[in-house]
């Protein structure tokens, strides 16, 4: 699926990866964060990551509050008071201090990938990595999360996302790359990927501004 790909992400950097369905972009993601085995090459990491879903993943039995304190204190077994606290900290972040007991089925969709960012940044990772995050979203829950990344863009979050909202890549990355059929086609400053001359990727493009 993925052919001769070699990317490197540098420290407090936001790279987008775009591309057709089945280019292989997703399949890159799953490999990254270990979703997947590669039958051949090699990862190399500087710290650790975490993973936002396209479709939330919420445990939908636990409380918001559960879903973002679980995985600190029962796999990092740190302090309650702390975890809780920093918890309290992303959720004001996020907008939701009010939702901390309230229930997935009780968010909107943009809510619940709020909750589902919270989550990933609560293991306090060195690198982010989203999932088609926007795509299960209307357009103005699709803003929410957009001005969520563009925050944490701003304080230098490293972050890799895969994503088919165009607009949404050109804004948050400071790099990005353009999949087909499992190779790297194009990469580079968003102003030279939107604008790059190479034949697949204005064919691709040119889809998104048709009426």
């Amino acid at each position: 699926v993925l052919k001769d790909i070699s990317l490197t992400v540098e420290k407090g950097e936001v790279l987008g990866i775009i591309g057709p369905s089945g280019s292989g972009k997703s399949t890159l993601l799953r490999c990254a964060t270990d979703l997947e085995k590669p039958d051949s090459g090699e990862i190399h990491y500087e710290g650790t990551f975490g993973l936002v879903f396209q479709n939330f993943n919420l445990f939908p039995h636990y409380s918001v509050m559960k879903n973002i304190t679980d995985a600190p204190l029962r796999v990092q077994k740190r302090k309650k008071d702390e975890v809780y606290q920093e918890a309290r900290e992303l959720l004001a972040k996020m907008g939701l201090s009010d939702k901390e007991q309230a229930y997935p089925y009780q968010l909107s969709g943009g809510q619940q990938q709020r909750v589902s960012i919270a989550r990933a940044l609560a293991m306090n990772p060195d690198i982010l990595f989203f999932d088609e995050p926007t795509s299960a979203l209307d357009p103005e829950l699709t803003g929410e999360i957009l001005r969520v990344i563009k925050g944490l863009a701003m304080e230098h979050m490293t972050m890799v996302i895969v994503t088919h909202e165009m607009n949404f890549a050109k804004q948050v990355s400071d790099r990005i790359i353009f999949m087909d059929q499992g190779y790297i086609e194009v990469e580079g400053k968003p102003e030279d990927v939107f604008g790059s001359s190479n034949a697949r990727i204005r064919e691709f493009l040119g889809k998104f501004r048709e009426p």
